[in-house]
């Protein structure tokens, strides 16, 4: 392996100026969390619903801010139809019916929220809990790389027979739209559906390219933040906090590219099915996948991901806490100016992947600060990680390894009504004069 990366390590150098000059983490010049982020949902009251959510909406609907819709059980939006949401528009999701809201494939949902007007859905339960109701699923007709069409069938145990046609998912559209979902804050959903099964705060399955969505926030779910199964997407400013499951999983030929996004992870929130930050898959079990068609392909740039642990050293005797990113077989990650802070370890590949130079070329770490993480890179079930340290740790990559608390690297970690998790050494560890001392070597 070391002939090799002699060889590409002075092909990379050029790049890794390129990356050394630009900030990691989120950035912008102002919290981009303010006003429509919500880290403390539970103290909000959104008042006593007006209106009820039942049945397919099968006709062009909008919903409007001066009412608080209740969703009752499994909602479809079916037929082509679109449902409009205005800015502002509190939906509360049903506890005893586990309500949910689907998008159907040629369906279109339009909830353009404001900055200072988002569109809740939350949970209708006075003290609000991880898991009240299902979630957001939005189908679409984008690649997947299963054979055939997908189905989420599995989330509606007493389905009627005649709304099974309204769970498949994907087709040949790469270009299709589902819709324009910005500013919105999806809390407490992720219902339990069996024992190893979760609704998820947002699924989008068989999603096109076409489709916006950006200033997303799912918060205390009980399955995964946000899930991407197949098709084509870009997400901007995706927040996930104190999701029990994973925040943020690729699967199934998914093609994302992700900017300026957020997972908090507290080390006592965890569904059990072990709860990471990121997950990039190509599949579930490789019978199901085509291999003609496209791996899952992850573009991850300017991400935060932090473990809020006030004692990492326990929490990992505990077994509360695991890495931040999981890297399945056959699937591709590239991820750039990021941070990952607080996790044992930062990064597992999957033990099915081969450390090889064509492998780890699908997989690459580029300006990374890695803080506070009990071992960077590692292959799953093997403690001997030395050639990955070899690979990812040359300064060609401009990767960063620090030790440093939240305090003293966020700009405020502690502020819980509305934190600010971009770094307070932007400037310093982005620049050429960094410490020789704090590379990966």
């Amino acid at each position: 392996m070391k002939n090799f990366t002699q060889i590409i390590f002075i092909l990379l150098v050029f790049v890794a100026n390129c990356f050394a000059q630009q900030e990691k983490g989120i950035y912008s010049e102002e919290n981009w969390l303010d006003n429509w982020a919500e880290f403390n949902p539970n103290q909000n009251d959104y008042g006593e619903p007006t209106k009820i959510l039942a049945g397919n909406i099968s006709e062009n609907t909008t919903l409007y801010k001066k009412e608080v819709y209740l969703l009752l059980g499994s909602v479809f939006v079916t037929q082509g139809a679109t449902l409009t949401i205005e800015p502002g528009t509190v939906i509360l999701g049903d506890y005893k019916t586990k309500a949910s809201l689907n998008i159907t494939r040629g369906s279109l949902l339009m909830a353009n929220g404001t900055e200072t007007d988002p569109i809740v859905f939350s949970s209708n339960r006075s003290v609000k809990r991880p898991g009240d109701w299902g979630g957001l699923i939005v189908l679409g007709n984008a690649p997947i790389n299963r054979y055939g069409t997908g189905s989420v069938a599995m989330f509606y145990p007493n389905l009627s027979g005649s709304d099974y046609v309204h769970t498949n998912y994907g087709g040949d559209e790469k270009l299709s739209c589902s819709g324009n979902i910005s500013f919105i804050r999806i809390e407490y959903a992720g219902n339990r559906v069996s024992e190893n099964s979760y609704f998820n705060g947002l699924l989008l399955a068989g999603v096109g390219e076409q489709t916006n969505l950006t200033n997303i926030m799912v918060s205390n779910s009980e399955g995964n933040g946000l899930e991407v199964w197949g098709g084509y997407l870009k997400l901007n400013k995706m927040v996930s906090y104190k999701s029990q499951g994973i925040d943020f999983k690729f699967n199934y030929g998914a093609q994302v590219d992700m900017f300026n996004s957020l997972a908090v992870r507290s080390p006592y929130a965890s569904n059990g099915l072990g709860s990471k930050c990121m997950v990039v898959k190509s599949y579930d079990k490789k019978q199901e996948f085509d291999f003609s068609k496209d791996h899952t392909t992850v573009k991850a740039q300017n991400l935060t991901f932090l473990n809020t642990s006030e004692n990492l050293a326990n929490d990992i005797k505990m077994n509360l806490i695991q890495e931040a990113v999981f890297i399945g077989a056959d699937a591709t990650l590239n991820m750039n100016k990021s941070v990952i802070s607080g996790f044992n370890p930062a990064v597992i590949l999957d033990e099915n992947i081969s450390i090889n130079q064509e492998n780890l070329e699908k997989i690459g770490f580029n300006a990374m600060l890695f803080n506070n993480c009990n071992g960077n890179i590692f292959v799953e079930y093997n403690s001997n990680n030395e050639d990955l340290e070899n690979w990812y740790g040359n300064s060609a990559f401009y990767n960063v390894y620090s030790k440093s608390d939240n305090h003293e690297t966020f700009i405020d970690a502690q502020n819980t009504r509305k934190p600010d998790f971009r770094l307070r050494i932007n400037k310093i560890i982005a620049s050429n004069e960094v410490d020789s001392d704090l590379l990966m070597d």
